[in-house]
């Protein structure tokens, strides 16, 4: 398979292999392939479960009216914001 590269990223990957952080072009393209197909793999994969106690804890407290409007939230961070300046 051919890839086509564009200017600038030929240019970055010239400039890291020069460095030394990968020993050719070739070798680069494919750790950043791999490297991106990894990180899709594993969005892909993400079922979520790390947020259902957040869902939870946030059910829970509109349950027992525990919330702000949005306008309550505004206001609320405009005056800590006017504390920070």
């Amino acid at each position: 398979m051919n890839i086509t590269l564009t200017p600038g990223q030929e240019e970055w990957l010239r400039g890291r292999v020069a460095s030394g952080a990968f020993t050719s072009i070739e070798e680069a393209a494919r750790q950043l392939i791999d490297d991106r197909i990894a990180q899709i793999v594993l969005i892909e994969n993400d079922d979520m479960a790390w947020a259902k106690p957040f869902v939870d804890e946030a059910r829970a407290a509109v349950a027992k009216g525990d919330i702000l409007t949005l306008e309550e939230h505004r206001a609320r961070n405009g005056k800590r914001l006017a504390l920070l300046r």
